[in-house]
């Protein structure tokens, strides 16, 4: 099951490179793989229906018991079935459909088979999850599309929000019903439900993300806003896949919950109110399409009332309808397509006369319709004769228990899908009294290709109706797992005169006449008051969140950062410090010192951070704050940390070089000169609080701890990663889970603030000119330039304006830059021995690429081949989480340290790891994260023109450049500066 998931995703992820060549054939490459998961299913169904469940399980993160456990069962056999199958048929439609973007669409269409696929075989609740959410992200996608319209832009967006609202709802139901039954695994948890204490709560929570996934009234607005998407997301997605994840999840935990209250009123109430409302908008559609969504509602709404219910006929009917719905509708949405493209338009009042010129689509329209109005010997007379029998048994052996309404809503929803069914036909496919046919297109090749498909899904919706048998096989496991009030209902074509056929005879009859009857209640409907529309309601809810928003902003966003400092650090001291005077904490005095080496270094560290509140100049300011941190790695080398002194070293001094840089835009004081005295005591109280909750803190965590220290375990357990630096070992191999975490913020967080900084459009980019001011001599004769470098060291220096240049700089830069790239190496690969690591040599190569820009101002020129600083970054993440998923391919844990030893001819017996891959990953993020910011800095570095002077004054005016850009002010020694 891992290996078909990870093959969706892998030839996913090739498609759109092999589209610029292979054309429309990278769809019936797509199709190969479900093609390939249904032939693999097909192999397991015998097995599997008669009781075996093959399970994968591997654990990601053991220690927090986070696990994957994919488990495939009657249940998920069948939806991989539908998934898989729909599927194939969808991407084989696809290749002649779609006339552009034939790479990123059948990407997308065979990545969303794949977490489908994933979502219908995981048997943990947070794995399900995880899933769940990808088809949002990936529905999202389809429906946005590349460049589409507005339109399209607003449906994703809302299908987005409304079913992602819905998913966090569930998750929190997941996580209550974990906790309660102490387990996530889905298969114990239906097994040994847990009940009482805050379950029901629960379980209404997890029906609020089926409702809103599976598009159930009041929240199914997104469904028929999401008919702007092409025709094979509609009919894979909105048919077929997507919105059968909620009915999915119901049939997964009925045999659990069924029983538990408020479960079964709340699934039959919002179901069957679905399949009636939903099969009445659907009349009165005049797009086909959408005739088809609200179709697609309601019997969604049928699926969700069937499985909810929880008993083995109800389940049994379900089953049967899911196999139905999914097969006719999406053939019905694909005719749709098909139709759209002999004619030009999906609306019913310009459509005429199509059926005589198209017997064929014709005739496939009609199977499938007839299919979903419950026609034998389709496979949808099954399932209606199925849910007819059932609860027409329960009413009468249950009067009063409410049954009877229940089939009433079944007899209503049924008439009405009738009535819409022909509907649909009659409008897509008749001859208007009065009207000419409607003008075609030439269809040529492409049409054959998008109807064997269509054939291919109708042939299954006649086949699993005829070959009964066969169906009943398919679905009478996962039915007989729930309990059987009635006797057991078995399928067949032909029961005898029983009330079920007298009833779906009934809502033939009734549904046709309804139709006939559509003019005058059309009349009647126009007076009607008009019921409240969900898509208003969905719009008037964003727009009174946005003014919401706007408001809270306003009045807390205030854009003062001392006022949000002040915020910060309020809430810490009330908070944290109320919860430590409440407890009885011990505070016991730590030493003064370890070593006498520390007392010095504690002195700059004060010293400075007192000098720091003192100073009104940014540089000053800087350079303090740079002191305290060198003080600080100090004290981490004499308490015996290198590798953290290291780290913090170099942090630091990358860190002072991007402030001194985005300083030269920034004015030259701290604020205003004079705060106000009353501001002046507020902060100096607040700071003092602050400090003084934080060393307490420190005190009282180092008092209370009881565990031994966890440092023992590591170097007890070091060797095991072949490695003597336990530091190193801890990031790559204990902790390499959390490191590929924090690269990824960190690479997230680079992204956003390169973002930030940069200028608008054709700022800084590369082979933009650098706008500086005038070189120096020229404007000050008397200037010297005596230091100017003639010949030519480093080729990106020759763009800075000559006062820039500094030969003993460039000759420098030109030597230490090969030689610092090379200690970065060496720090990389032998951290697993000695201080160092990844991440400490990508701050090294960081630092030799600091020192090149500050020499020549744009640091791409420092690469042959101008390699863009994403892509490096990108590539170390990729690299990272390819060598964490390696040994899954050798049957190890994931991120483990070892590989399986192997002998070559040359080299011999050889000791495979991949923490050297992985920390070699970390190295090149950190490098790339380090060149996007100093890219970043580009506009920064290069001054703006010089503003003309004020006459008769000195440059900046009176304010001396305080409030001034970094082209506003002179520099130090030209005549007439303040000296700043």
């Amino acid at each position: 099951m891992l290996v078909l998931i990870a093959a969706h995703a892998a030839v996913a992820a090739l498609l759109p490179a092999l589209a610029p060549r292979a054309g429309r054939a990278v769809w019936w490459v797509a199709a190969l793989v479900p093609l390939a998961t249904l032939a693999w299913a097909v192999t397991l169904a015998p097995d599997v229906l008669d009781g075996d469940t093959p399970v994968e399980h591997f654990g990601w993160a053991p220690s927090l018991g986070l696990e994957v456990v994919l488990r495939l069962d009657a249940l998920s056999l069948l939806m991989t079935v539908i998934v898989s199958g729909v599927g194939a048929a969808v991407l084989f439609y696809g290749a002649r459909y779609t006339s552009e973007g034939h790479g990123r669409e059948s990407a997308l269409l065979l990545a969303f088979a794949g977490v489908m696929l994933g979502l219908v075989t995981a048997d943990n609740l947070l794995v399900l999850y995880v899933f769940w959410e990808l088809t949002t992200v990936v529905s999202f996608l389809l429906i946005a599309g590349r460049g589409r319209t507005r339109e399209h832009r607003q449906a994703a967006q809302q299908a987005l929000v409304v079913t992602t609202g819905g998913g966090l709802a569930m998750l929190l139901g997941f996580v209550m019903l974990g906790e309660r039954a102490g387990t996530y695994r889905i298969s114990e948890l239906v097994a040994d439900p847990p009940d009482g204490g805050y379950v029901p709560a629960a379980l209404v929570l997890v029906l609020v993300g089926v409702f809103t996934k599976s598009a159930q009234f009041p929240l199914h607005g997104w469904l028929p806003a999401a008919m702007v998407a092409p025709t094979t997301v509609s009919a894979y997605l909105h048919a077929a896949a997507m919105v059968k994840a909620g009915v999915y999840l119901t049939a997964r935990l009925a045999p659990g919950f069924a029983d538990t209250e408020p479960w079964r009123p709340l699934v039959l109430t919002v179901g069957l109110l679905s399949l009636v409302l939903g099969a009445w908008r659907a009349l009165w559609e005049s797009d086909l399409k959408r005739v088809l969504a609200y179709g697609t509602i309601s019997e969604l709404g049928l699926l969700i009332a069937l499985f909810g219910y929880g008993t083995r006929n109800s389940a049994l009917a379900g089953e049967v309808m899911l196999l139905a719905h999914s097969t006719f509708k999406a053939s019905l949405f694909l005719i749709t397509g098909l139709v759209e493209h002999h004619t030009g338009t999906r609306e019913i009042g310009r459509l005429s006369g199509l059926g005589r010129r198209r017997p064929v689509l014709l005739a496939l329209a009609a199977l499938a319709a007839a299919s979903m109005a419950g026609l034998p010997p389709l496979v949808g007379y099954l399932g209606h004769e199925a849910y007819f029998d059932a609860f027409w048994n329960a009413a009468r052996q249950g009067p009063g228990t409410g049954e009877e309404w229940v089939l009433a809503a079944l007899v209503a929803g049924s008439t009405l899908t009738v009535a819409y069914a022909v509907r649909y036909l009659w409008g897509a496919f008749a001859s208007r009294p009065g009207a000419e046919p409607t003008p075609q297109e030439d269809p040529g090749d492409r049409a054959l290709g998008m109807a064997v498909p269509i054939a291919a899904l109708v042939a299954a919706t006649v086949a699993l109706g005829v070959w009964y048998p066969g169906t009943e096989t398919l679905t009478e496991p996962y039915a007989d797992r729930l309990p059987s009030p009635q006797k057991p209902y078995h399928l067949a074509l032909w029961h005898g005169l029983s009330p079920a056929l007298g009833l779906s005879a009934a809502a033939l009859a009734a549904g046709l006449l309804l139709y006939r009857l559509r003019p005058a209640l059309a009349a009647l409907r126009g007076r009607a008051p008009r019921a409240p529309d969900a898509q208003e309601g969905y719009r008037r809810t964003e727009q009174g969140l946005d003014r919401a928003a706007l408001g809270f902003t306003r009045r807390t966003q205030v854009g003062s950062l001392p006022v949000y400092l002040t915020v910060l650090l309020t809430t810490v001291l009330v908070v944290p410090g109320t919860a430590l005077l409440l407890r009885d904490t011990p505070f016991t005095a730590p030493p003064l010192w370890a070593s006498a080496i520390q007392v010095p270094l504690g002195v700059v560290v004060l010293t400075a951070a007192v000098i720091l509140a003192r100073v009104r100049r940014r540089l000053s300011a800087a350079l303090l704050a740079g002191a305290v941190g060198y003080g600080v790695a100090g004290l981490f080398l004499a308490q015996g940390a290198p590798d953290l002194a290291l780290t913090q070293l170099l942090v630091e001094t990358l860190t002072l070089v991007i402030i001194v840089l985005v300083l030269r835009g920034l004015p030259a004081h701290l604020g205003p000169r004079r705060a106000r005295p009353r501001t002046r005591r507020l902060r100096l109280a607040l700071s003092a609080a602050a400090g003084t909750l934080v060393a307490l803190l420190a005190v009282a965590a180092s008092a209370a701890r009881r565990d031994p220290a966890v440092s023992a375990y590591y170097t007890e357990h070091v060797k095991e990663a072949g490695a003597h630096n336990v530091v190193n070992a801890i990031i790559v191999d204990f902790r390499a889970l959390d490191t590929l975490g924090e690269i990824a913020v960190l690479l997230v967080a680079a992204i956003g603030v390169g973002a930030l900084i940069l200028l608008p459009a054709g700022a800084g980019e590369a082979g933009a000119p650098i706008r500086s001011r005038p070189p120096a001599a020229d404007r000050y004769p008397d200037t010297a330039r005596w230091g100017v470098p003639q010949d030519r060291w480093l080729p990106e220096a020759e763009n800075m304006p000559a006062h820039d240049r500094l030969i003993m700089l460039e000759v420098v830069t030109r030597l230490l830059f090969p030689s610092i790239l090379v200690l970065s190496v060496y720090l990389l690969y032998s951290g697993h021995l000695r201080p160092g690591g990844g991440f400490a040599g990508g701050l090294v190569a960081g630092q030799a690429f600091t020192l090149r820009y500050l020499v020549g101002g744009r640091i791409d020129i420092a690469f042959a081949g101008r390699v863009d600083p994403r892509v490096i970054a990108g590539a170390g993440l990729a690299l990272a989480a390819t060598a964490g998923l390696a040994p899954i391919a050798f049957g190890g844990e994931p991120l483990a340290t070892a590989l399986p030893s192997v002998t070559l001819p040359v080299f011999g017996h050889l000791e495979l790891s991949t923490s050297v891959v992985f920390d070699t990953g970390v190295y090149l993020l950190v490098v790339g994260v380090c060149l996007k910011l100093l890219a970043a800095m580009g506009p920064a570095q290069a001054p703006v023109e010089e503003a003309p002077r004020p006459s008769g004054g000195e440059p900046g005016g009176e304010s001396g450049g305080e409030s001034g850009g970094a082209g506003q002010s002179l520099p130090s020694d030209a005549p007439g500066s303040r000296g700043r």
